[in-house]
């Protein structure tokens, strides 16, 4: 059994689109998966599945979210492999001294960040944006919420990424480490 990580984007953020955790878990195990925990409450899912096949998982999971409550919710699914993978590769670590201003950003597939390599060519200063093999990285030095570089990559990204910030992609790696 392989542990996967499923990062809904949008999931209880607002009034919209909210689903209980104890609800998502059984979601998850209506679907066949194993050892399903859900960590905070945005839509953060750990479960062992027999074959990791990232972007049917996700499809099936967008599917059944649909099905079962009536509204979509972009899904990404990494491994705990990638996940470390993604963890070990952030070349933000020397000026990102406040997790809570350093986003990651997921997508279903890396491809997807091709068209967002042109944002590096910006000048983000005081913010930084790296981009990886399976993932974007953003320092927002005062903030999210008031950051240039954060609302133009979300405007540029879409529903192709799902953003967490570090503390909680620190917790994610924690948690699928626990039960390797």
């Amino acid at each position: 059994m392989t542990e996967c990580i499923a990062l809904l984007r949008g999931v209880n953020v607002g009034r919209a689109k909210r689903i209980a955790m104890a609800e998502l878990r059984s979601l998850f195990v209506e679907l066949g998966h194993r050892d399903v925990r859900t960590l905070l409450n945005s839509g953060n899912v750990l479960f062992k599945c027999a074959r990791p096949n990232t972007g049917k998982l996700a499809l099936a999971i967008q599917t059944a979210i649909v099905d079962k409550h009536g509204f979509s919710a972009p899904v990404m699914v990494v491994t705990a492999a990638d996940l470390a993978a993604i963890v070990r590769e952030n070349p933000l670590l020397r000026i990102a001294v406040d997790p809570a201003r350093h986003l990651v950003a997921f997508v279903a597939h890396p491809r997807s960040l091709v068209p967002l390599r042109s944002l590096m060519e910006e000048p983000w200063a005081p913010d930084a944006l790296a981009i990886g093999s399976q993932a974007a990285y953003l320092w927002c030095a005062a903030g999210v919420l008031d950051s240039k570089l954060s609302q133009i990559f979300a405007r540029r990204a879409g529903d192709t990424v799902t953003t967490r910030n570090w503390a909680t992609v620190l917790k994610l790696h924690a948690a699928s480490n626990a039960t390797a």
